[in-house]
């Protein structure tokens, strides 16, 4: 039985999730650094010509898009007329 690989499921998602930014409107860019411990860090930076923008850093990439997406949903989720 073949063993499927996590980091190529993780950028996978990733990738998905990139492109459902990119299809909605947004313009993102993902960079990672070192904090001031030595640690890898990872921040995507994502905004909209309406002046909404959202900055999130994480320890691991896959983290950081999947916050990226929760807080995006949200903002859309609220924009609904209920």
């Amino acid at each position: 039985m073949k063993r499927a690989n996590p980091r190529r499921k993780w950028s996978t998602t990733i990738t998905k999730a990139a492109d459902q930014f990119s299809k909605a409107g947004w313009s993102w860019g993902c960079v990672s650094a070192i904090d001031s411990d030595g640690r890898t860090i990872w921040i995507v930076d994502a905004h909209r010509g309406e002046g909404k923008r959202f900055v999130v850093r994480a320890d691991e990439k896959l983290t950081v898009f999947v916050e990226l997406e929760r807080i995006t949903r949200e903002l859309a989720l609220s924009a609904l007329p209920w």
